[in-house]
């Protein structure tokens, strides 16, 4: 999802563009550890004030990243969401402070932003190897056609529901619906598996069900991604690559676990070995960021690497002091990764009051109806489960998050979405990144009360 590091420099003079990229790099770095502060900030006020008001920290994450974003302080922005150097608050102090000229703010900005999205990727492939950790492989396993399932339906439901409503419904062409639809399949792994967490719901059938089917969902919607995109390109659909992404993806994740069985040892060897500091913890980090690149290299996600890693470490005898020495590095970059997410969202399309506005909102609120429905379904789709929360899972399912984000992008830079469908989908993200954490915490909140009350009444019966 991260773009190489890049930065904007007259094109007929490469080394003076050279030589000023290297006089700014203090103000490039001075902008970066700003935007931290910032980032940090507005990540644990609104953390605790979630927390205060009994909702999921990583919800009062996003809120705060809206709150400091595009939505309304313009303090952290990025051009990936239309915002220029003159947009940001933070480009604008760092001019006050050194008097710089118009191309070189934009170059600044563009650097400044290339960096924290990479900060923030690297958090969430820190956040997936955590939530590797605390998953359970053979838990994992026992859910496995389970999960497929969820999955296969979470994104074939969605997909055909969307595109057939937007062809019929709305006269969309077919390639801008099918794209919509597309998008519509998506599961953000990262906000769901956080909110779990938090919530101590991970290791539960539904939370190992919701986990595995994201992993899948999002190999079946970077699958959906190649088709759409070739078919936005070229009209026809690239088969080759379609069925070299379906076998790198099982190939990758199957060998991965049977290899770890064997890899699991060498590590606590390894670690043993090592003497100095970090001789648990750089090793680990050395096999979670080398799956990452694996997974980056056959044209997968870094996300699905970094979790591999960690369902394979979470077999070895050292899982739960590695665990503990992962959080406090998962506790400096992971709220970068929410806190952007949040930045990246621009609420002004959801103003009713401007006219290029009120086709996408009229659009957007079928696409929410069918995001939402088309996820929840899925807990329908568990059989052979005894007292299984349903709702639970099909909720765990609904957040697009930055999966649905990349979508849009996608679509928006290939030409194939209009501004009304564009707005729409991005409505459709917003809202189904911000409903599912209260409501996920409120359903299993509500079944552990079905649960305790059920305890209660049968001890009453046992006393008789």
């Amino acid at each position: 999802m991260i773009n190489a590091i890049t930065s904007i420099s007259p094109p007929t003079f490469p080394l003076l563009a050279t030589a000023t990229e290297s006089e700014y790099a203090p103000i490039v770095l001075t902008g970066v550890l700003l935007s931290l502060v910032v980032i940090y900030i507005a990540s644990k006020l609104g953390g605790e004030l979630s927390r205060m008001l009994d909702f999921p920290p990583v919800l009062g994450e996003l809120i705060a990243g809206v709150v400091i974003g595009a939505s309304a302080l313009h303090l952290v922005v990025f051009p990936e969401s239309g915002a220029i150097a003159s947009d940001s608050v933070i480009v604008s102090i760092l001019k006050f402070i050194d008097n710089l000229s118009p191309e070189t703010l934009t170059s600044i900005f563009q650097s400044q932003s290339e960096v924290i999205s990479v900060l923030a990727e690297l958090g969430v492939i820190i956040l997936l190897f955590e939530i590797g950790l605390e998953s359970d492989i053979r838990e994992l396993q026992k859910v496995g056609y389970q999960a497929t399932i969820v999955a296969c339906v979470g994104v074939a439901v969605p997909f055909g529901a969307g595109t057939a409503g937007l062809m019929l419904l709305f006269h969309v062409p077919a390639i801008p619906a099918i794209f919509a639809g597309a998008a519509l399949t998506a599961t953000s792994i990262g906000i769901t598996s956080k909110v779990l967490s938090e919530i101590g719901q991970l290791k539960s059938k539904e939370g190992q069900i919701i986990v595995g089917a994201a992993v899948i969902d999002d190999i079946l919607g970077i699958i959906v991604l190649a088709v759409v995109a070739s078919l936005a390109k070229t009209g026809e659909v690239d088969v080759a690559n379609v069925i070299y992404l379906i076998v790198s993806a099982t190939v990758f994740l199957i060998g991965s676990i049977l290899l770890g069985k064997f890899f699991n040892k060498s590590f606590v060897a390894i670690a043993n070995v090592l003497q100095t500091r970090g001789n648990l913890i750089v090793p680990a980090f050395i096999f979670a960021f080398f799956m990452a690149f694996i997974g980056n290299a056959i044209h997968l996600e870094a996300i699905l690497g970094a979790f591999a890693a960690g369902l394979v470490l979470d077999e070895t005898d050292k899982r739960k002091e590695l665990d503990e020495q992962v959080k406090p590095i998962a506790d400096i970059l992971v709220p970068i990764f929410f806190v952007t997410v949040g930045a990246k969202v621009d609420l002004g399309v959801l103003n009713p009051l401007v006219p290029e506005n009120r086709e996408g909102l009229i659009i957007s609120t079928f696409l929410i109806g069918v995001a939402i429905l088309g996820k929840i379904v899925t807990g329908w789709s568990v059989f052979g489960q005894s007292g299984i929360n349903r709702l639970a899972i099909g909720i765990g399912m609904i957040p697009r998050g930055e999966v649905g984000l990349v979508f849009a992008a996608i679509g928006t830079a290939s030409g194939v979405l209009d501004k009304p469908l564009q707005a729409a989908i991005i409505i459709m993200v917003i809202l189904t990144t911000f409903l599912a954490p209260p409501f996920l915490r409120l359903t299993f909140g509500e079944s552990q009360k079905q649960v305790e009350s059920a305890k209660q009444v049968k001890q009453a019966d046992l006393a008789r």
